[in-house]
């Protein structure tokens, strides 16, 4: 999955489309992702003790990653994302070839 728990997200479809939220966390296997502010649900709850009252909370439930894009952090556009590959170099000078997300409008490291 090519968006991660931290990413400046835009909603491209659903009924919250044109909103922007954070990712509080990711779901893969599902394909599923957590934004804050986006896809209010409402919840009953009940009363815990006796004599307390019951009440209707909101709840953030997931949405799913192929209704999002990722806001570049340099260019500020909603971008597709690509992949390179980078040389890593250890203190112990041993390189390693690490995968790095980029932008493909600026070419730019996310």
């Amino acid at each position: 999955m090519k968006i991660h728990k931290g990413d400046q997200i835009l909603i491209i479809r659903g009924k919250d489309k044109g909103k922007k939220g954070k990712v509080l966390k990711g779901f893969p296997k599902e394909s599923l992702v957590l934004v804050e502010g986006v896809n209010i649900k409402k919840k009953s709850q009940k009363p815990k003790k006796e004599g307390q009252k019951g009440q209707i909370i909101e709840v953030p439930s997931p949405v799913p990653a192929s209704c999002l894009k990722i806001i570049c952090p340099k260019c500020k556009n909603p971008v597709k994302i690509g992949y390179k590959e980078k040389l890593k170099t250890d203190s112990f000078s041993e390189k390693q070839k690490i995968k790095v997300r980029i932008c493909k409008k600026c070419g730019e490291e996310i």
